[in-house]
């Protein structure tokens, strides 16, 4: 729908959107972090690094990125990588819900059994791949082949909002992020948008020190309503199951198997086999983990349940 088009309650572009988008990439251009995913255009770099950003600061990630890379530098080492290593890592590193490193070990050897070793391209295509949603198919897509949609994050969504008044609603946010990106271009606008909102729109604004390229035109600017869309917080990390799945996984990369109780006591001081975080918790965590296919959940010869990696 063009701007004449558009019903007067919803967002419209300003006069001149080729001003609006020339000046957030000048401003990025010129200057932003330096994260080493944006220098490389390889798929399997920047699949690795979307995937760690999921829960994880990017800050903290570059090291992670590195040393992963360092470990298996391409999708065909990672592919031929014992699963157990690569979680294992995930754990050591911190980087969040460690199935997501099942989901990429998997999704390399999608690529290497069923590409022949070369990434798909198109956003389509990408989300046939374990554990790639549409965010991050477009996010490949878009900074590794010039050749993704608009992709849309929380920093995004906020950018829109404040600018030009989007309404706070995902398929609006998506029209409205994709009616803006310039043809042929998704490698650096998305990139460029994305760093706005990390640096000058964050949930307390910079505008005028980081040189916000778009204040002439953003409505928050000129009213001074910095109000942001809803955003769900992050559970807390400590106590929370997934750290526990994580002591699991580590504790497990130790010893062969472990019985039950065994592994209770060495993830958790308070473990007690009847009570509250007992064998019954431990239980349904170690389940969820055999889901998964990250544990696998045996009777040893004395009929007593154990616990050991999937390899």
């Amino acid at each position: 729908m063009s701007d004449a088009e558009a019903p007067a309650d919803e967002w419209t572009l300003p006069d001149d959107p080729r001003a609006v988008r020339e000046a957030l990439i000048e401003w990025y251009e010129a200057d932003h972090r330096d994260f080493p995913w944006r220098r490389t255009d390889d798929p399997y770099e920047i699949l690795v690094s979307e995937v760690m950003s999921q829960q994880t600061q990017l800050g903290r990630v570059v090291a992670a990125w590195e040393a992963f890379l360092e470990h298996w530098p391409t999708t065909a080492d990672l592919a031929d990588a014992d699963r157990a290593d690569v979680v294992g890592f995930w754990t050591d590193h911190s980087l969040g819900y460690n199935n997501r490193a099942k989901y990429l070990h998997e999704a390399a050897q999608q690529v290497d059994d069923e590409y022949g070793g070369d990434f798909p391209e198109t956003p389509e295509e990408l989300q046939e791949l374990m554990g790639v949603g549409p965010y991050t198919a477009n996010a490949v897509a878009s900074f590794a082949f010039n050749d993704g949609d608009a992709v849309v994050d929380t920093n995004v969504k906020r950018v829109l909002y404040r600018s030009f008044d989007v309404p706070d609603d995902d398929a609006t946010f998506e029209d409205a992020a994709n009616d803006l990106m310039p043809e042929d271009r998704s490698r650096v606008w998305n990139n460029a948008i994305m760093e706005l909102g990390g640096v000058a729109c964050e949930q307390t604004p910079h505008c005028d020190e980081a040189g916000c390229p778009w204040r002439e035109w953003c409505r928050a600017y000129q009213t001074g309503d910095f109000t942001a869309p809803d955003v769900p917080t992050q559970p807390s990390f400590e106590g929370s199951r997934r750290q526990f799945r994580g002591r699991v996984i580590g504790t497990l990369r130790e010893y062969d198997e472990l019985e039950l109780d065994a592994l209770g006591h060495r993830i958790r001081v308070d473990y007690v086999p009847g009570g509250e975080y007992g064998r019954d918790w431990l239980t349904e965590l170690l389940t969820d983990l055999e889901s998964d296919g990250l544990v696998a959940l045996e009777r040893d010869a004395d009929g007593e349940h154990v616990a050991r990696l999937r390899r």
